[in-house]
């Protein structure tokens, strides 16, 4: 099996207001079908704005907007194949309404 990461930028979410609830519903509803067939590790939005900590230690502010895309959402599954990562991002596009990106993870015994 390996871990894939399956992801959307921020802002890439253009949901109508009135329609957040319909949308938070059916993205829970695949998380649900996901632990179901036990193929789901973790998975939640991610908070805009950040701090830099550096190799030195120290820890930066970074100002929003920032200049870089970011990431908006994500989850991770761990499954058989790049095809079947593919088939759980689709769900997650259809209910999250935006395109899905979906990426291997290393897989480092050592983690």
């Amino acid at each position: 099996m390996t871990r894939y990461l399956i992801s959307f930028d921020d802002g890439a979410m253009v949901v109508p207001d009135g329609e957040w609830g319909a949308v938070g519903a059916a993205a829970h509803a695949v998380v649900a079908e996901a632990k179901r067939a036990g193929v789901f590790v973790t998975g939640g939005g991610v908070v805009q704005g950040a701090t830099v900590v550096g190799v030195d230690g120290a820890v930066v502010e970074v100002p929003l907007p920032e200049a870089k895309a970011v990431v908006g959402g994500f989850v991770i599954v761990d499954v058989g194949s790049l095809e079947e990562a593919q088939r759980w991002a689709a769900k997650w596009a259809v209910a999250c309404r935006c395109a899905q990106e979906v990426r291997a993870l290393m897989d480092d015994p050592e983690m």
